[in-house]
């Protein structure tokens, strides 16, 4: 991975090429972005521009490129509306988002972000899909939804006893277009702004529909963050969503650049470049952005190999916003539904819900509860109670794997010897060796599964940590119950293979109070095997003298 200030001419021309198509792409997007961010068109052009710049320039994928996306849309949406359409305290949002983001690189977060189970991405980035063509829905039939899923949602009965049906007419046909657009042509024009400009052509002919209206055009200015006491908690809020979800989005987007170029990206930095490029474009009216995958695609399929592609895809979107304005002002709103609606559609996870049935039960009630979560509740839930959910699972799966490996597996003898002495004691001793680590999901009922091997016999227990790296407390705490039952059972315990840092960890949460470690640990189990066979012997010659 070369130096995020470094460049690498030596793929210029496919740069030139990947950046310009990729930035023909974002056109429509952004447009259509700014708009339902409730923020306007020209914020998600300075979004795109700002956040492609130097997430490209300074993050960890050099064919990744970054702009407005779905999700980081759905929350802007939703703090508009919460917010009252307060731009400058959205925009604080974006700068704070972007700051969290830098901080999760420099802790180097970016490889612990990537762990979020799969079922979880899948569900809440379908629930964003949804969320999208829900909030899009009123538009395609000429009529403006309320901010917000719910009441967009309630809006759409009046909505449809309304119909517009120029706009209807616009919104099907721009989706058909973005659908049924040829491949081949897609290289000169992509299907998204060749829909948006047949969407708008075929408007001019029609009734009279919502249309953009009058958009500002030139440079952006720059723009102070507002600090409100009474609304920071929802500004904090909304910016930690926003760069837990463009963290997430960004490097997703960079493992498949990864998968395309056969390349690794750097997690860490790539939080920073986006982090940067969120921060500045909230300070010049941008709105937040992320690793967008389809653009991503576009770049590296039209020969984008470095940073310096992404980089001209913002440069060809800042010369396009200088005359963007009076064009773009006739773009209907149900034309850049129909567009909003394809991409809502290509981010619900289709692959993986086809197939859903014939894998674990479990993931896809979890993705369906994401999912559900995402639509009615809000992102944050969502992804919380997914991962949570999903480590609770893990945990109880690994917990599972390690009992039934304690109960069932047959005991190893290192030498003959210890086979020998094995089943001649096997009336006398039970032995239990622990598999690997010793979590706390199997400690709980470590201690019963013990108890039930009880004999009346039985004088010994041995438990054998030869192949336990490390012990967490809760398995601290069952191996001291396990001695404790014992001593109460009138059986002795002995441990075997315990490494001294297990033995002191286990002194120092004072968990020796039955168990001596001092007498009761033996470095191997072949030593201890022999002590008591002599032991057993010793017992029994005793008997026979008498």
């Amino acid at each position: 991975m070369r130096a995020a200030y470094t460049f690498d001419f030596t793929h210029l021309r496919g740069d030139i090429y990947g950046g310009l198509t990729a930035g023909v792409v974002a056109i429509p997007l952004a447009l259509a972005f700014g708009v339902a961010s409730g923020l306007g068109p020209m914020a998600g052009m300075y979004g795109a521009i700002i956040v492609g710049f130097f997430a490209a320039w300074l993050g960890g994928t050099p064919t990744n490129v970054s702009g407005p996306t779905g999700p980081m849309v759905v929350v802007l949406a939703g703090l508009f509306a919460s917010l009252s359409g307060d731009v400058s305290l959205i925009l604080t949002a974006v700068v704070l988002a972007g700051i969290i983001q830098i901080v999760f690189g420099v802790i180097k977060l970016g490889d612990f972000i990537r762990l979020v189970p799969y079922p979880v991405v899948s569900g809440f980035m379908s629930g964003i899909g949804v969320i999208i063509i829900i909030l899009q829905l009123d538009a395609t039939v000429g009529h403006m939804a309320p901010a917000g899923t719910i009441p967009a949602l309630k809006y759409l009965p009046t909505a449809f006893t309304d119909i517009n049906m120029s706009a209807l007419i616009v919104a099907v046909v721009t989706l058909v277009v973005v659908y049924t657009w040829p491949t081949a042509w897609g290289k000169y024009l992509p299907a998204a702004l060749a829909a948006l400009v047949v969407g708008t052509v075929l408007s001019l002919f029609l009734g009279e529909l919502p249309i953009l209206g009058e958009i500002p055009s030139g440079l952006p200015s720059f723009r102070m963050p507002v600090f409100e006491q009474g609304a920071m908690m929802l500004v904090l809020e909304a910016a930690f969503i926003l760069a837990v979800l463009g963290a997430i989005d960004s490097l997703l987007t960079s493992l498949v650049a990864d998968n395309m170029t056969r390349t690794r990206h750097d997690s860490n930095q790539e939080l920073i470049g986006q982090g940067v490029g969120n921060a500045v474009a909230g300070l010049f009216g941008g709105i937040a952005g992320a690793g967008a995958t389809m653009r991503t695609v576009v770049n590296i399929r039209s020969g984008g190999h470095t940073k310096i592609s992404g980089m001209i895809h913002s440069v060809v979107l800042a010369a396009v916003i200088l005359g963007v304005g009076p064009i773009a002002s006739y773009i209907p709103h149900a034309a850049l539904a129909g567009v909003l609606i394809k991409v809502g559609l290509d981010i619900i996870d289709f692959s993986y819900l086809k197939n859903a049935h014939r894998g674990p039960r479990w993931d896809l009630a979890l993705m369906a509860l994401v999912l559900g979560l995402t639509v009615l509740v809000d992102l944050i839930t969502a992804v919380g109670a997914g991962v949570v959910l999903a480590a609770l699972a893990y945990v109880r799966q690994v917990a599972k794997t390690q009992l039934d490996d304690l109960l069932s597996r047959p005991l190893t003898a290192t030498s003959d010897e210890e086979r020998e002495l094995l089943e001649k004691l096997v009336d006398r001793i039970t032995v239990f060796e622990f598999g690997g680590p010793l979590s706390f999901g199997a400690a709980a009922d470590v201690g019963h599964h013990v108890r039930e091997r009880y004999t009346d016999g039985m004088h010994a227990i041995i438990l054998d940590f030869q192949r336990v790296p490390f012990i967490d407390v809760s398995a601290v705490r069952a191996v001291e119950t396990i001695a404790c039952d014992a001593e109460r059972a009138g059986k002795q315990v002995y441990i075997t293979g315990m490494t001294d840092d297990i033995a002191d960890t286990m002194m120092g949460l004072d968990a020796d109070c039955c168990l001596n470690l001092g007498e009761a640990r033996y470095e191997d189990r072949l030593t201890l095997l022999r002590e008591l066979r002599d032991e057993y012997e010793n017992k029994l010659a005793a008997k026979r003298g008498k």
